[in-house]
């Protein structure tokens, strides 16, 4: 390493256009021109106690070669970062060595200005290397590095084998190759392997430099990092193919539709045209109307929009009319889509085809119907045997016992009558449990009434009964209604552990209301599986085209709701 040696004493013209800085072995600045000062943001007194590397960061001034123009980033006192073109030669005072750092300012129109600031943001932002016409590494900059993990060194002399994955073919690298020694332009995403090995994906491209005969020299890879890019590509490329095999899958399964949030159909699948026999061009531009049956209530598809409007995902069964005239069920999903403010955009309908079910559901409830008729019919004809039959023998009985009794002075005669006037009493309680005469006599509310008034009286359980009803009913449903008080009353009697019961009858436009309500212990309805006695009640309800509702709470009683067709 030259050094020029000057006599005892060095001074600097204050008034020089070069910024220059004076730097002894240690790092520490001697000394700095009035430009220097400038450039840095600082003043002659205000140096003292600086060091060379807190203006350029990265200098190692051992290392820097002499009298050789170099690139660094310097730092400015306000901490901002800015590019600076410098030279470097060497002196000594005596025995003290000393740097002397001269700057070129690239704010005052040098021409290396723009050329620094271009290299600055490609070094900032993006991998560079140089190879030469083999391919071997002649320089790397510092983002290579860090991206590869490999040192500078470990990298210099090597071609790019060294970061070689292994992903890509033969074929691949030899286009690569081919296309920039016929001094072509490559552009293309590579996939690395860094030195601890790990995968990253760089977006390419590598330029030919040529010579006088048109013949690569050398070669200039610039790269961007995409590895972040490149696996959410993969993760949208998964995401859309369970996508598309979801809408295969429910494509191929379901009736699906997308409508606006005011109802217009937007999208139909063909299982919805081959339902509906309505081609899409008939559906789209509709609302769902083009389908109704009928079937269902003005109140029905009001609670259907109302919770899907308010964002809710509503579900149910619902009949609808295809284009022949023809009808079918579908079980049916409805998804709101939500805008920002929480507000359906669109919607879902999801739907799957039960026509065949509610077919079954219908037969199995016409059988149901049945058996519940045979049943009664059976009870009936029970009940007048046992009244007509056992019970008119046992008052035979018993007329024939109080003969004998007002003729012969017995003990056994007079526990023979007990005995028979008990029996009598047990038939007519069996009799009347089968099937009340008086339902069939005088109808649905006197049989309450006089059903109640036994209850109340055997068990010592109040009861209240109102009763707003001024019609007689078909008899299927009078019974029907009568059955379900009945077994209502005697689970309450069994389980409920209260003294008080109320049961309404009240006549509401088409409908019969009946209520059942105890203020007894109560049960977990969702956690109590439905015994004989309570699913006996639903089928009854259904058996008159009835709905039967049961709430009820722990600690808080037990209500039965009713809903029977006038």
């Amino acid at each position: 390493m030259q050094r020029i040696t000057k006599g005892k004493g060095i001074h600097f013209p204050k008034n020089s256009n070069e910024a220059t800085i004076v730097v002894d072995q240690s790092g520490k600045i001697s000394y700095m021109n009035q430009h220097a000062c400038q450039i840095f943001g600082l003043t002659e007194k205000n140096i003292k106690d600086y060091q060379i590397n807190h203006l350029l960061p990265d200098i190692v001034l051992d290392k820097v070669e002499e009298g050789a123009i170099t690139q660094l980033f310097a730092k400015h006192s306000s901490g901002k970062q800015f590019p600076l073109l410098f030279r470097t030669n060497y002196f000594s005072l005596g025995e003290h060595p000393y740097f002397f750092i001269s700057f070129f300012d690239l704010k005052e129109n040098n021409p290396f200005s723009e050329l620094v600031d271009l290299k600055f943001a490609l070094d900032e932002s993006t991998i560079v290397a140089f190879t030469d016409k083999h391919g071997v590494i002649q320089y790397v900059n510092d983002k290579f590095c860090e991206v590869s993990k490999y040192g500078r060194e470990e990298l210099l002399g090597k071609d790019h084998r060294i970061i070689n994955s292994g992903y890509h073919s033969k074929e691949f690298m030899s286009h690569l190759w081919k296309t920039i020694s016929s001094g072509k332009v490559w552009s293309g995403e590579i996939k690395n392997k860094a030195k601890d090995g790990t995968y990253y994906w760089v977006d390419t491209t590598i330029v030919p430099f040529l010579d006088e005969h048109g013949k690569p020299y050398k070669f200039l890879a610039i790269r961007k990092e995409i590895t972040d890019y490149k696996r959410v590509v993969e993760e949208l490329k998964k995401s859309m193919q369970e996508l598309v095999d979801l809408k295969f899958a429910l494509d191929t399964s379901s009736i699906v539709a997308i409508t606006d949030q005011k109802g217009m159909i937007k999208f139909v699948n063909e299982q919805f045209s081959n339902i509906s026999k309505y081609s899409k061009e008939e559906l789209l531009g509709k609302d769902h109307r083009i389908i109704n049956s009928g079937h269902h209530s003005k109140e029905f598809f009001k609670d259907l929009w109302k919770t899907i409007s308010s964002g809710k995902v509503w579900k149910g069964e619902i009949k609808n009319k295809a284009k022949d005239g023809s009808y079918y069920w579908v079980d049916t999903t409805i998804v709101p889509f939500l805008d920002e403010e929480g507000k359906p955009y669109q919607y879902l309908a999801i739907r799957y085809e039960i026509t065949e079910r509610k077919k079954v559901e219908v037969q199995l409830q016409q059988m149901m119907t049945k058996i519940i008729d045979v049943q009664e019919e059976e009870r009936k004809r029970l009940s007048r045997n046992l009244h007509d039959g056992i019970g008119q023998n046992l008052y035979s009985h018993l007329i024939s016992i109080n003969i004998l009794q007002s003729q012969v002075e017995h003990p056994l005669i007079d526990q023979l009558q007990v005995e028979a006037t008990e029996l009598i009493e047990e038939v007519r309680k069996i009799s009347q449990e089968l099937r009340p005469s008086v339902l069939d006599d005088l109808g649905l509310v006197p049989a309450i009434r006089s059903y109640l008034i036994r209850y109340s009286d055997h068990y010592k359980i109040d009861v209240q009964f109102d009763c707003y009803l001024n019609v007689r009913l078909t008899a299927n449903k009078e019974i029907t209604i009568y059955r379900i008080i009945q077994e209502a009353l005697t689970n309450i009697r069994k389980y409920a552990e209260t003294e008080k019961v109320s049961v309404t009858l009240r006549e509401a436009e088409d409908t019969l209301r009946v209520v059942i309500e105890d203020m007894g212990k109560g049960f977990d309805v969702s956690n109590t599986n439905r015994g004989v006695g309570l699913f006996s009640m639903d089928e009854r309800a259904k058996s008159v085209g009835g709905d039967l509702l049961i709430q009820s709470e722990i600690g808080k009683g037990t209500k039965i709701l009713l809903e029977v067709p006038l």
